[in-house]
Protein backbone atom coordinates (compact mmCIF):
# COMPACT_ATOMS: atom_id res chain seq x y z
CA UNK A 1 0.00 0.00 0.00
CA UNK A 2 1.36 3.41 -0.95
CA UNK A 3 1.09 6.14 1.68
CA UNK A 4 1.95 9.75 0.83
CA UNK A 5 3.35 11.54 3.85
CA UNK A 6 3.10 15.32 4.24
CA UNK A 7 3.14 17.94 6.99
CA UNK A 8 -0.55 17.38 7.77
CA UNK A 9 -0.45 13.57 8.37
CA UNK A 10 3.11 12.80 9.35
CA UNK A 11 2.48 13.28 13.09
CA UNK A 12 -0.50 10.91 13.05
CA UNK A 13 1.52 8.34 11.06
CA UNK A 14 4.43 8.58 13.47
CA UNK A 15 2.21 8.12 16.53
CA UNK A 16 0.44 5.15 14.89
CA UNK A 17 3.77 3.50 14.02
CA UNK A 18 4.90 3.94 17.61
CA UNK A 19 1.65 2.45 18.90
CA UNK A 20 2.01 -0.54 16.56
CA UNK A 21 5.67 -0.95 17.58
CA UNK A 22 6.85 -0.80 13.95
CA UNK A 23 10.49 -0.39 14.97
CA UNK A 24 13.83 -1.69 13.74
CA UNK A 25 13.66 -4.50 16.26
CA UNK A 26 10.84 -6.09 14.29
CA UNK A 27 12.04 -5.42 10.76
CA UNK A 28 14.84 -3.47 9.18
CA UNK A 29 13.65 -0.26 7.52
CA UNK A 30 10.37 -0.31 9.37
CA UNK A 31 7.90 2.60 9.37
CA UNK A 32 9.24 4.37 12.45
CA UNK A 33 12.69 4.82 10.99
CA UNK A 34 11.33 5.90 7.59
CA UNK A 35 9.14 8.59 9.16
CA UNK A 36 12.02 9.87 11.27
CA UNK A 37 14.16 10.23 8.16
CA UNK A 38 11.33 12.14 6.49
CA UNK A 39 10.93 14.46 9.47
CA UNK A 40 14.62 15.29 9.78
CA UNK A 41 15.41 15.56 6.09
CA UNK A 42 12.30 17.39 4.93
CA UNK A 43 9.82 18.68 7.51
CA UNK A 44 12.19 20.28 10.03
CA UNK A 45 14.16 21.92 7.21
CA UNK A 46 11.15 23.86 5.98
CA UNK A 47 9.73 26.90 7.71
CA UNK A 48 6.01 26.54 7.07
CA UNK A 49 6.03 22.73 7.33
CA UNK A 50 7.49 22.99 10.83
CA UNK A 51 4.66 25.31 11.86
CA UNK A 52 1.99 23.02 10.34
CA UNK A 53 3.41 19.96 12.09
CA UNK A 54 3.48 21.85 15.40
CA UNK A 55 -0.19 22.80 14.97
CA UNK A 56 -1.30 19.23 14.18
CA UNK A 57 0.66 17.78 17.09
CA UNK A 58 -1.66 19.38 19.65
CA UNK A 59 -4.53 17.00 18.82
CA UNK A 60 -2.24 14.00 19.36
CA UNK A 61 -0.94 14.82 22.84
CA UNK A 62 0.63 13.26 24.86
CA UNK A 63 2.01 10.95 22.12
CA UNK A 64 3.49 13.80 20.08
CA UNK A 65 5.09 15.24 23.21
CA UNK A 66 6.56 11.90 24.31
CA UNK A 67 8.00 11.32 20.84
CA UNK A 68 9.63 14.80 21.07
CA UNK A 69 7.93 15.96 17.90
CA UNK A 70 6.69 19.13 19.61
CA UNK A 71 10.09 19.99 21.05
CA UNK A 72 11.88 19.44 17.73
CA UNK A 73 9.36 21.60 15.88
CA UNK A 74 9.79 24.43 18.37
CA UNK A 75 13.57 24.24 18.15
CA UNK A 76 13.40 24.26 14.35
CA UNK A 77 11.17 27.34 14.30
CA UNK A 78 13.23 29.23 16.87
CA UNK A 79 16.46 28.48 14.99
CA UNK A 80 15.05 29.77 11.71
CA UNK A 81 13.82 33.04 13.25
CA UNK A 82 17.37 33.92 14.31
CA UNK A 83 18.85 33.41 10.83
CA UNK A 84 20.26 36.53 9.18
CA UNK A 85 17.44 37.90 6.95
CA UNK A 86 19.94 38.22 4.09
CA UNK A 87 20.20 34.40 3.92
CA UNK A 88 16.48 33.59 4.06
CA UNK A 89 15.32 31.79 0.91
CA UNK A 90 12.13 30.08 2.08
CA UNK A 91 8.56 31.30 1.76
CA UNK A 92 7.02 33.38 4.55
CA UNK A 93 4.04 35.67 5.14
CA UNK A 94 4.58 39.42 5.49
CA UNK A 95 1.59 41.69 4.90
CA UNK A 96 2.72 44.52 7.17
CA UNK A 97 4.31 47.77 6.06
CA UNK A 98 8.05 48.16 6.34
CA UNK A 99 9.35 49.83 9.47
CA UNK A 100 11.09 53.21 9.31
CA UNK A 101 14.64 51.77 9.24
CA UNK A 102 13.59 49.45 6.41
CA UNK A 103 12.21 52.41 4.46
CA UNK A 104 15.51 54.26 4.79
CA UNK A 105 17.39 51.27 3.38
CA UNK A 106 14.71 50.77 0.74
CA UNK A 107 15.45 54.11 -0.91
CA UNK A 108 19.01 53.00 -1.67
CA UNK A 109 18.01 49.69 -3.29
CA UNK A 110 17.38 48.74 -6.87
CA UNK A 111 14.02 47.32 -7.93
CA UNK A 112 15.28 43.73 -7.79
CA UNK A 113 16.82 44.27 -4.36
CA UNK A 114 13.54 45.69 -3.05
CA UNK A 115 11.72 42.50 -4.08
CA UNK A 116 14.30 40.25 -2.50
CA UNK A 117 14.81 42.25 0.74
CA UNK A 118 13.63 40.61 3.95
CA UNK A 119 12.64 42.60 7.06
CA UNK A 120 13.88 41.54 10.48
CA UNK A 121 10.37 40.68 11.67
CA UNK A 122 9.51 38.52 8.64
CA UNK A 123 8.44 35.58 10.83
CA UNK A 124 5.98 37.17 13.26
CA UNK A 125 2.81 36.69 11.19
CA UNK A 126 3.32 33.00 10.47
CA UNK A 127 3.55 31.94 14.12
CA UNK A 128 0.43 33.94 14.97
CA UNK A 129 -1.62 30.97 13.84
CA UNK A 130 -0.38 28.90 16.77
CA UNK A 131 -2.48 28.40 19.88
CA UNK A 132 -1.43 30.48 22.84
CA UNK A 133 0.31 27.69 24.76
CA UNK A 134 2.42 26.64 21.75
CA UNK A 135 3.05 30.28 20.88
CA UNK A 136 4.40 30.88 24.35
CA UNK A 137 6.83 27.97 24.08
CA UNK A 138 8.05 29.19 20.68
CA UNK A 139 8.62 32.73 21.94
CA UNK A 140 10.46 31.47 25.02
CA UNK A 141 12.73 29.44 22.71
CA UNK A 142 13.28 32.47 20.45
CA UNK A 143 14.30 34.61 23.41
CA UNK A 144 16.53 31.88 24.84
CA UNK A 145 18.59 31.93 21.66
CA UNK A 146 19.69 35.44 22.62
CA UNK A 147 19.95 36.62 19.02
CA UNK A 148 16.63 38.40 18.60
CA UNK A 149 16.32 42.15 19.06
CA UNK A 150 13.82 43.25 21.68
CA UNK A 151 12.06 45.51 19.17
CA UNK A 152 11.27 42.52 16.95
CA UNK A 153 9.99 40.52 19.92
CA UNK A 154 7.75 43.45 20.85
CA UNK A 155 6.43 43.59 17.30
CA UNK A 156 5.70 39.85 17.39
CA UNK A 157 3.70 40.22 20.61
CA UNK A 158 1.76 43.16 19.21
CA UNK A 159 0.94 41.26 16.02
CA UNK A 160 -0.30 38.24 17.98
CA UNK A 161 -2.46 40.47 20.19
CA UNK A 162 -4.04 42.13 17.16
CA UNK A 163 -4.71 38.70 15.68
CA UNK A 164 -6.50 37.17 18.66
CA UNK A 165 -7.94 40.03 20.76
CA UNK A 166 -11.37 41.14 19.43
CA UNK A 167 -11.91 44.80 18.61
CA UNK A 168 -15.49 44.91 19.87
CA UNK A 169 -15.99 45.23 23.61
CA UNK A 170 -19.17 43.12 23.47
CA UNK A 171 -17.29 40.33 21.72
CA UNK A 172 -14.40 40.71 24.12
CA UNK A 173 -16.47 40.18 27.25
CA UNK A 174 -18.64 37.40 25.82
CA UNK A 175 -18.42 33.97 27.44
CA UNK A 176 -16.95 32.46 24.28
CA UNK A 177 -13.96 34.84 24.17
CA UNK A 178 -13.28 35.99 27.73
CA UNK A 179 -11.30 32.94 28.80
CA UNK A 180 -9.16 32.81 25.65
CA UNK A 181 -8.51 36.58 25.67
CA UNK A 182 -7.55 36.46 29.32
CA UNK A 183 -5.01 33.73 28.57
CA UNK A 184 -3.65 35.72 25.61
CA UNK A 185 -3.16 38.89 27.68
CA UNK A 186 -1.50 37.08 30.58
CA UNK A 187 0.85 35.28 28.20
CA UNK A 188 1.84 38.48 26.37
CA UNK A 189 2.55 40.21 29.67
CA UNK A 190 4.68 37.26 30.70
CA UNK A 191 6.62 37.45 27.41
CA UNK A 192 7.30 41.19 27.49
CA UNK A 193 11.02 41.83 26.93
CA UNK A 194 13.24 42.37 29.92
CA UNK A 195 14.59 45.69 28.59
CA UNK A 196 12.17 47.83 30.62
CA UNK A 197 9.37 47.60 28.07
CA UNK A 198 11.31 49.63 25.51
CA UNK A 199 10.33 47.24 22.73
CA UNK A 200 6.59 47.94 22.95
CA UNK A 201 4.98 51.33 22.53
CA UNK A 202 3.23 52.87 25.52
CA UNK A 203 0.03 53.19 23.50
CA UNK A 204 -0.05 49.43 22.84
CA UNK A 205 0.65 48.62 26.50
CA UNK A 206 -2.16 50.91 27.68
CA UNK A 207 -4.61 49.31 25.26
CA UNK A 208 -3.50 45.93 26.55
CA UNK A 209 -4.12 47.13 30.10
CA UNK A 210 -7.62 48.25 29.12
CA UNK A 211 -8.36 44.75 27.79
CA UNK A 212 -6.78 43.17 30.86
CA UNK A 213 -9.19 45.05 33.11
CA UNK A 214 -12.21 44.09 31.01
CA UNK A 215 -11.46 40.37 31.00
CA UNK A 216 -10.25 40.29 34.62
CA UNK A 217 -6.64 39.09 34.40
CA UNK A 218 -4.84 38.17 37.60
CA UNK A 219 -3.41 40.86 39.85
CA UNK A 220 0.24 40.00 39.22
CA UNK A 221 -0.15 40.39 35.45
CA UNK A 222 -1.86 43.75 35.89
CA UNK A 223 0.91 44.93 38.20
CA UNK A 224 3.63 43.88 35.76
CA UNK A 225 1.82 45.61 32.92
CA UNK A 226 1.49 48.81 34.96
CA UNK A 227 5.22 48.76 35.68
CA UNK A 228 6.02 48.37 31.99
CA UNK A 229 3.70 51.26 31.16
CA UNK A 230 5.24 53.49 33.84
CA UNK A 231 8.67 53.14 32.24
CA UNK A 232 7.34 54.71 29.03
CA UNK A 233 4.74 57.04 30.50
CA UNK A 234 6.43 60.08 28.96
CA UNK A 235 5.42 58.73 25.52
CA UNK A 236 1.73 58.33 26.38
CA UNK A 237 -1.11 60.60 25.30
CA UNK A 238 -4.13 61.69 27.32
CA UNK A 239 -6.57 59.66 25.22
CA UNK A 240 -4.79 56.39 26.07
CA UNK A 241 -5.07 57.13 29.81
CA UNK A 242 -8.86 57.50 29.69
CA UNK A 243 -9.56 53.96 30.86
CA UNK A 244 -13.20 53.45 31.98
CA UNK A 245 -13.66 52.70 35.65
CA UNK A 246 -15.15 49.41 36.77
CA UNK A 247 -17.60 48.74 39.58
CA UNK A 248 -17.64 49.62 42.47
CA UNK A 249 -15.92 52.87 41.39
CA UNK A 250 -18.34 55.72 40.72
CA UNK A 251 -16.06 57.88 38.57
CA UNK A 252 -16.16 57.84 34.77
CA UNK A 253 -12.47 56.96 34.40
CA UNK A 254 -10.17 54.83 36.53
CA UNK A 255 -8.23 57.60 38.27
CA UNK A 256 -6.73 55.25 40.88
CA UNK A 257 -5.18 53.15 38.13
CA UNK A 258 -3.49 56.18 36.56
CA UNK A 259 -2.34 57.27 40.02
CA UNK A 260 -0.70 53.88 40.50
CA UNK A 261 1.07 54.08 37.12
CA UNK A 262 2.29 57.58 37.95
CA UNK A 263 3.60 56.41 41.34
CA UNK A 264 5.54 53.61 39.64
CA UNK A 265 7.01 56.12 37.19
CA UNK A 266 8.14 58.51 39.92
CA UNK A 267 9.67 55.68 41.98
CA UNK A 268 11.58 54.54 38.89
CA UNK A 269 12.86 58.05 38.17
CA UNK A 270 13.99 58.48 41.76
CA UNK A 271 15.66 55.08 41.80
CA UNK A 272 17.55 55.49 38.52
CA UNK A 273 18.51 59.13 38.64
CA UNK A 274 18.21 59.88 42.33
CA UNK A 275 16.50 63.15 41.36
CA UNK A 276 19.71 64.88 42.43
CA UNK A 277 22.51 63.11 40.57
CA UNK A 278 23.94 65.48 37.99
CA UNK A 279 27.31 64.03 37.15
CA UNK A 280 26.72 60.53 35.77
CA UNK A 281 26.67 60.38 31.99
CA UNK A 282 24.38 58.25 29.86
CA UNK A 283 24.79 58.29 26.10
CA UNK A 284 26.66 61.58 26.26
CA UNK A 285 23.89 63.32 28.21
CA UNK A 286 23.38 63.97 31.85
CA UNK A 287 21.04 61.47 33.50
CA UNK A 288 19.49 64.25 35.51
CA UNK A 289 18.82 66.20 32.32
CA UNK A 290 17.20 63.16 30.71
CA UNK A 291 15.03 62.66 33.79
CA UNK A 292 13.91 66.29 33.71
CA UNK A 293 13.09 66.05 30.02
CA UNK A 294 10.89 63.00 30.47
CA UNK A 295 9.22 64.51 33.53
CA UNK A 296 8.36 67.65 31.57
CA UNK A 297 6.40 65.43 29.18
CA UNK A 298 4.80 63.64 32.11
CA UNK A 299 3.84 67.02 33.62
CA UNK A 300 2.02 68.03 30.45
CA UNK A 301 0.36 64.61 30.34
CA UNK A 302 -0.87 64.86 33.94
CA UNK A 303 -2.27 68.37 33.46
CA UNK A 304 -4.05 67.27 30.28
CA UNK A 305 -5.48 64.23 32.08
CA UNK A 306 -6.64 66.42 34.97
CA UNK A 307 -8.42 68.65 32.49
CA UNK A 308 -10.33 65.64 31.12
CA UNK A 309 -11.33 64.03 34.42
CA UNK A 310 -12.27 67.40 35.95
CA UNK A 311 -15.56 67.23 34.01
CA UNK A 312 -16.60 64.20 36.10
CA UNK A 313 -19.03 65.33 38.83
CA UNK A 314 -18.21 62.21 40.86
CA UNK A 315 -14.48 62.92 41.02
CA UNK A 316 -13.45 63.60 44.60
CA UNK A 317 -11.26 66.55 45.51
CA UNK A 318 -8.68 64.33 47.21
CA UNK A 319 -8.17 62.29 44.03
CA UNK A 320 -7.68 65.47 41.99
CA UNK A 321 -5.23 66.95 44.50
CA UNK A 322 -3.23 63.73 44.96
CA UNK A 323 -2.79 63.26 41.22
CA UNK A 324 -1.74 66.88 40.77
CA UNK A 325 0.84 66.68 43.54
CA UNK A 326 2.39 63.43 42.28
CA UNK A 327 4.91 65.19 40.06
CA UNK A 328 7.72 67.55 41.17
CA UNK A 329 7.52 71.32 40.75
CA UNK A 330 10.03 71.48 37.91
CA UNK A 331 7.82 69.20 35.81
CA UNK A 332 5.49 72.21 35.37
CA UNK A 333 7.39 75.16 33.84
CA UNK A 334 4.05 76.97 33.66
CA UNK A 335 0.74 76.38 35.40
CA UNK A 336 -1.60 77.18 32.52
CA UNK A 337 -2.64 73.54 32.09
CA UNK A 338 -3.19 73.12 35.83
CA UNK A 339 -5.20 76.36 35.95
CA UNK A 340 -7.42 75.12 33.13
CA UNK A 341 -8.06 71.86 35.00
CA UNK A 342 -8.83 73.72 38.25
CA UNK A 343 -11.20 76.07 36.46
CA UNK A 344 -13.08 73.13 34.90
CA UNK A 345 -13.29 71.40 38.28
CA UNK A 346 -14.70 74.54 39.93
CA UNK A 347 -17.25 74.87 37.13
CA UNK A 348 -18.43 71.26 37.53
CA UNK A 349 -18.36 71.20 41.35
CA UNK A 350 -20.30 74.24 42.49
CA UNK A 351 -20.98 72.87 45.97
CA UNK A 352 -17.38 73.05 47.18
CA UNK A 353 -16.85 74.68 50.56
CA UNK A 354 -14.59 77.69 51.04
CA UNK A 355 -11.88 75.49 52.56
CA UNK A 356 -12.07 73.04 49.66
CA UNK A 357 -11.83 75.84 47.11
CA UNK A 358 -8.81 77.22 48.94
CA UNK A 359 -7.15 73.79 48.97
CA UNK A 360 -7.83 73.29 45.27
CA UNK A 361 -6.57 76.70 44.21
CA UNK A 362 -3.55 76.30 46.47
CA UNK A 363 -2.18 73.82 43.93
CA UNK A 364 -1.57 76.68 41.52
CA UNK A 365 1.34 79.12 41.60
CA UNK A 366 0.27 82.44 40.06
CA UNK A 367 3.91 83.26 39.33
CA UNK A 368 3.89 80.48 36.73
CA UNK A 369 0.84 81.70 34.84
CA UNK A 370 1.47 83.20 31.43
CA UNK A 371 0.12 86.64 30.59
CA UNK A 372 -2.94 85.23 28.83
CA UNK A 373 -3.79 82.92 31.71
CA UNK A 374 -3.31 85.76 34.21
CA UNK A 375 -5.81 87.95 32.34
CA UNK A 376 -8.34 85.09 32.34
CA UNK A 377 -7.76 84.35 36.04
CA UNK A 378 -8.20 88.03 36.99
CA UNK A 379 -11.67 87.97 35.43
CA UNK A 380 -12.62 84.51 36.72
CA UNK A 381 -15.34 84.88 39.33
CA UNK A 382 -15.11 81.20 40.25
CA UNK A 383 -11.70 81.73 41.85
CA UNK A 384 -11.43 82.80 45.49
CA UNK A 385 -11.08 86.56 45.97
CA UNK A 386 -7.72 86.10 47.66
CA UNK A 387 -6.28 84.32 44.63
CA UNK A 388 -7.55 87.02 42.29
CA UNK A 389 -5.74 89.61 44.43
CA UNK A 390 -2.55 87.60 44.10
CA UNK A 391 -2.94 87.37 40.34
CA UNK A 392 -3.55 91.11 40.06
CA UNK A 393 -0.66 91.91 42.37
CA UNK A 394 1.85 89.89 40.44
CA UNK A 395 0.48 91.06 37.10
CA UNK A 396 0.91 94.70 38.13
CA UNK A 397 4.37 93.99 39.53
CA UNK A 398 5.33 92.38 36.27
CA UNK A 399 4.00 95.37 34.33
CA UNK A 400 5.80 97.90 36.53
CA UNK A 401 9.08 96.00 36.25
CA UNK A 402 8.88 96.15 32.48
CA UNK A 403 8.58 99.98 32.66
CA UNK A 404 10.95 100.65 35.57
CA UNK A 405 13.85 103.08 35.23
CA UNK A 406 17.24 101.77 34.04
CA UNK A 407 18.84 102.69 37.37
CA UNK A 408 16.52 100.51 39.41
CA UNK A 409 18.16 97.39 40.76
CA UNK A 410 15.22 95.81 42.54
CA UNK A 411 15.43 92.11 41.73
CA UNK A 412 13.71 90.48 44.69
CA UNK A 413 10.87 88.04 44.32
CA UNK A 414 7.77 90.25 43.99
CA UNK A 415 5.63 87.65 45.73
CA UNK A 416 7.64 87.87 48.95
CA UNK A 417 5.27 90.59 50.14
CA UNK A 418 2.76 90.98 52.95
CA UNK A 419 0.14 89.59 50.58
CA UNK A 420 2.08 86.33 50.37
CA UNK A 421 3.86 86.16 53.70
CA UNK A 422 1.61 83.47 55.13
CA UNK A 423 2.12 81.40 52.00
CA UNK A 424 5.65 80.49 52.99
CA UNK A 425 7.74 83.52 52.06
CA UNK A 426 10.13 84.12 54.98
CA UNK A 427 12.58 87.00 55.26
CA UNK A 428 15.20 87.78 57.87
CA UNK A 429 14.69 90.58 60.37
CA UNK A 430 17.53 92.63 58.97
CA UNK A 431 16.16 92.53 55.41
CA UNK A 432 12.48 92.94 56.23
CA UNK A 433 12.27 96.66 55.42
CA UNK A 434 14.01 96.86 52.06
CA UNK A 435 11.91 94.12 50.36
CA UNK A 436 8.76 95.85 51.59
CA UNK A 437 9.90 99.17 50.14
CA UNK A 438 10.74 97.50 46.86
CA UNK A 439 7.40 95.75 46.69
CA UNK A 440 5.45 98.87 47.57
CA UNK A 441 7.38 100.81 44.96
CA UNK A 442 6.36 98.16 42.45
CA UNK A 443 2.73 98.67 43.49
CA UNK A 444 2.97 102.41 42.77
CA UNK A 445 0.78 103.16 39.77
CA UNK A 446 0.77 106.76 38.70
CA UNK A 447 -2.61 108.28 38.19
CA UNK A 448 -1.48 109.75 34.90
CA UNK A 449 -0.41 106.33 33.55
CA UNK A 450 -3.64 104.71 34.69
CA UNK A 451 -5.67 107.46 33.09
CA UNK A 452 -3.80 107.13 29.82
CA UNK A 453 -4.15 103.35 29.79
CA UNK A 454 -7.84 103.47 30.64
CA UNK A 455 -8.57 106.06 27.98
CA UNK A 456 -6.58 104.14 25.41
CA UNK A 457 -8.25 100.84 26.25
CA UNK A 458 -11.72 102.36 26.37
CA UNK A 459 -11.26 103.72 22.88
CA UNK A 460 -10.27 100.33 21.55
CA UNK A 461 -13.15 98.66 23.35
CA UNK A 462 -10.86 96.76 25.74
CA UNK A 463 -10.92 97.19 29.51
CA UNK A 464 -7.56 96.77 31.22
CA UNK A 465 -9.02 95.04 34.25
CA UNK A 466 -12.55 93.92 35.08
CA UNK A 467 -14.69 95.95 37.44
CA UNK A 468 -14.33 93.30 40.17
CA UNK A 469 -10.55 93.55 39.93
CA UNK A 470 -10.64 97.37 40.12
CA UNK A 471 -12.77 97.24 43.26
CA UNK A 472 -10.22 94.96 44.90
CA UNK A 473 -7.33 97.20 43.94
CA UNK A 474 -9.16 100.39 44.99
CA UNK A 475 -9.79 98.93 48.44
CA UNK A 476 -6.15 97.91 48.89
CA UNK A 477 -4.92 101.28 47.62
CA UNK A 478 -7.18 103.30 49.90
CA UNK A 479 -6.10 101.29 52.95
CA UNK A 480 -2.45 101.77 52.08
CA UNK A 481 -2.94 105.48 51.46
CA UNK A 482 -4.71 106.08 54.80
CA UNK A 483 -1.97 104.18 56.61
CA UNK A 484 0.69 106.29 54.86
CA UNK A 485 -1.00 109.54 55.95
CA UNK A 486 -1.13 108.39 59.56
CA UNK A 487 2.59 107.67 59.49
CA UNK A 488 3.60 110.86 57.63
CA UNK A 489 4.51 112.70 60.86
CA UNK A 490 7.13 110.07 61.67
CA UNK A 491 8.92 110.20 58.33
CA UNK A 492 11.21 112.78 56.74
CA UNK A 493 9.91 115.56 54.56
CA UNK A 494 11.21 113.90 51.45
CA UNK A 495 9.21 110.77 52.18
CA UNK A 496 5.80 112.23 51.42
CA UNK A 497 4.97 109.52 48.90
CA UNK A 498 2.48 106.86 50.11
CA UNK A 499 5.05 104.23 49.23
CA UNK A 500 7.71 105.61 51.62
CA UNK A 501 7.62 103.70 54.91
CA UNK A 502 10.04 104.08 57.78
CA UNK A 503 12.36 101.36 59.00
CA UNK A 504 10.52 100.95 62.27
CA UNK A 505 7.09 100.75 60.69
CA UNK A 506 7.71 97.77 58.48
CA UNK A 507 6.48 95.12 60.86
CA UNK A 508 3.37 97.00 61.92
CA UNK A 509 2.48 97.78 58.32
CA UNK A 510 2.86 94.17 57.27
CA UNK A 511 0.59 93.07 60.10
CA UNK A 512 -1.96 95.73 59.28
CA UNK A 513 -2.00 94.86 55.62
CA UNK A 514 -2.37 91.21 56.42
CA UNK A 515 -5.28 92.04 58.72
CA UNK A 516 -7.05 94.02 56.01
CA UNK A 517 -6.40 91.28 53.46
CA UNK A 518 -8.17 88.72 55.58
CA UNK A 519 -11.06 91.08 56.13
CA UNK A 520 -11.82 91.38 52.41
CA UNK A 521 -11.35 87.69 51.61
Amino acid sequence: MTVTLNAYNVVAARCAAEFLEMTEDVDRGNLVSKIEVFLNSSIFRRWKDSIIVLQTSKSLLPWSEDLKIVGRCIDSIASKTSVDPAYITWSYTCNRKLTEPDKIVEDKMTFLEKIESVPKDWWVEDICELDIDLYKRVMVAVRSKGRMDGVVIGEALKTYALRWIPDSVDTLVSDANTSRTKSVVETIVCLLPYDNGISCSCSFLLKLLRVAILVGVNESSREELMKSISLKLHEACVKDLLIPARSPQTTTYDVHLVQGILNHHMNHEKGICGMEVAEEKHGGEDKYTLARRSLLNVGKLVDGYLGEIAHDPNLGLSSFVDLSQSIPDFARPDHDGLYRAIDIYLKQHLNLTKAERKKLCGLMDVRKLTAGASVHAAQNERLPLRLVVQVLFFDQVRSSISFRTPGSNSTRDPLCSPLYRDEGCVTTAGDSCQPLKNQMSHLRIKDEELGKKNRKNSKSGIQLLPSRSWRIFDKLWSMRKRHGENRSSETSGSCSSPTSIGQGDTKSYGLSLRHHRHSIS
